[in-house]
């Protein structure tokens, strides 16, 4: 009989039920027999032990949690009997080697890309706009909408025409929609707007300007078009200064504008209009060309996480990691709260003392502002990842952190730093999902690879975000938003290397601008910095 439940190290005392069980079920894990003592749901871990109140609950090979009481072989675990704990580290205790996954076959493949003087590559080709405060995101938003309808003539969506109708009668329903026309067909323009840049402590307006400098360096964009009031916190000078501490020598056009200095806003949005559009029109004579892999930056993210994401979904992005890794490009994992109680693999991969010591610090402070807060770590687990198994946090992060692969860690970056060396990285980042993926973008990332057990909604602005479902359950019943589907490994239909050589081709295609990524055809275009600081 197939096994129906999952052990993911040998030395695990739980495992995980990949279909629904029944009390009384009697059922096999790892060739032995296991009756089922209570109804346990799919993505659910069932004790392969009887525990007692203060044991340790292993899985992935690590410490998740310890039992809050007894729990006798068979019984789904739950935050009834359950509490997250995690095992503390102080430094390294070995070396670990690496064995490079197979990539002969990709060695001499190539992408199409947007060449920068700066040698980075490009997967899309984007003007951005932006205000440097909140004060101005009107103007950004008025932007936004002239500029949308004379250079992509879009089509009214279904929402549109259905409350036409009804404010007009069904027959409004039909009338003849604008066609789809791009204007300008080599460039894409986005618009962002914030509720930073003033009003709040001095470090988040620093913390902004280096995150916008990073999404001004971003490969993925040609120029920008910012937007400043004038007296704010976050001056023009401090995004100056940030995008010289990033690269020097920046040559792409970015044009910044300041209300207080220009007189009205219909005499700034003229000047804004005439000027953007001139360099928009320059930008888009930018071609796509041949480009190795080894341009390749991707970010790892998931969000909206289930019992199967650990399984298939982010071991699957862990293999394509790896594979980039081997190929010479760069990978970045993010999400420091999501790392907890991995700690010690992730220090035992470090490649330099110095990383292990900036790593330590990061994540002992993030922990300490979010106790300061009246809050932990053992906090994160959303009630959607509880309800799909995941009831601990270092439970959650052991499933998380295989995004990583298995590779050396090569440098390890606090918030707003920029991608300097190639090979794995750390990202420090919240664990939310959106302000996650706009931090690994303003960390130079050209493309983010998203998981998600439950479905989440999400893009970004200037670089595709290719999202991966951990089951085909959601695959099939949210089509819309999801680009890639790994149940096949939980059905035991293709191994984790299968699964990622399917994806390595598909990043390909979209980095070369062959294949769209659903998010882009939602238009979502998600931005949201990570404020540390309160309001003053």
């Amino acid at each position: 009989m197939k096994d129906t439940l999952i052990k993911m190290n040998t030395s695990d005392n739980v495992a995980v039920a990949l279909i629904n069980l029944k009390a009384g079920d009697t059922i096999f894990c790892d060739g032995s027999e296991i009756k089922i003592l209570t109804d346990t749901k799919a993505k659910h871990k069932v004790a392969l032990k009887n525990f007692k109140s203060g044991d340790h609950i292993i899985m992935y090979g690590i410490l998740v949690g310890a039992a809050t009481a007894n729990i006798e072989k068979g019984t789904v675990l739950t935050t009834e009997n359950v509490k997250h704990q995690s095992k503390k580290v102080s430094g390294k205790t070995e070396t670990l080697g690496w064995q490079a996954p197979n990539v002969e076959k990709w060695k001499h493949k190539t992408f199409l890309g947007y060449h920068r003087t700066d040698g980075q590559v490009g997967t899309d080709n984007v003007w951005l706009f932006f205000p440097l405060v909140f004060c101005e995101n009107r103007n950004i938003e008025i932007l936004k909408d002239i500029f949308e309808k004379e250079l992509l003539q879009q089509e009214e969506s279904p929402h549109q025409l259905l409350l036409r109708s009804l404010v007009q009668g069904e027959s409004a329903k039909t009338e003849k929609n604008r066609s789809s026309t791009k204007v300008l067909n080599n460039i894409d323009v986005k618009f962002i707007t914030h509720a930073g840049g003033c009003g709040g402590i001095r470090q988040d307006s620093e913390s902004l300007a280096k995150l916008l400098a990073g999404y001004i360096n971003n490969p993925n964009v040609a120029g920008a078009t910012v937007l400043s009031l004038g007296c704010q916190n976050l001056q023009i000078d401090l995004l100056k200064n940030a995008i010289a501490s990033i690269n020097p020598n920046l040559d792409k056009p970015v044009l910044i504008f300041e209300q207080q200095q220009m007189g009205t806003i219909d005499q700034m949005l003229s000047t804004v209009i005439k000027e953007s559009f001139t360099a928009i029109k320059k930008a888009n004579a930018i071609e796509r060309k041949p480009a190795p892999l080894s341009k390749l930056k991707i970010g790892l993210e998931c969000g909206g996480s289930d019992g199967f994401s650990g399984i298939s979904a982010n071991p699957t992005l862990g293999m394509v990691s790896d594979m980039i890794v081997a190929l010479n490009g760069t990978a970045v994992l993010a999400e420091f709260p999501e790392l907890c109680g991995v700690e010690q693999e992730l220090v035992n991969r470090c490649v330099q003392d110095k990383d292990i010591e900036k790593f330590l610090e990061l994540m002992q402070a993030f922990e300490k502002s979010v106790v300061n807060a009246g809050s932990g770590f053992d906090m994160n687990p959303s009630p959607g990842n509880i309800k799909d198994g995941l009831i601990t946090d270092a439970m959650k992060s052991a499933g998380a952190a295989k995004k990583g692969g298995t590779s050396p860690i090569e440098a390890v970056l606090d918030y707003g730093e920029y991608l300097s060396k190639s090979g794995l990285n750390l990202l420090c980042t919240p664990g939310n999902d959106v302000e996650s993926t706009t931090a690994l973008v303003g960390a130079g990332a050209n493309m983010v690879l998203f998981t998600t057990g439950l479905g989440t909604p999400t893009g970004n602005p200037i670089a595709p975000i290719v999202k991966v479902s951990s089951n085909t359950e959601l695959a099939q019943k949210m089509p819309d938003i999801i680009d890639m589907d790994t149940g096949a490994v939980i059905r035991g239909e293709k191994t984790i290397y299968e699964m990622a050589s399917e994806m390595l081709d598909f990043i390909i295609d979209v980095a070369s601008g062959k294949t769209i990524t659903k998010a882009k055809l939602l238009g979502q275009n998600d931005f949201i910095p990570w404020k540390r600081g309160v309001s003053l």
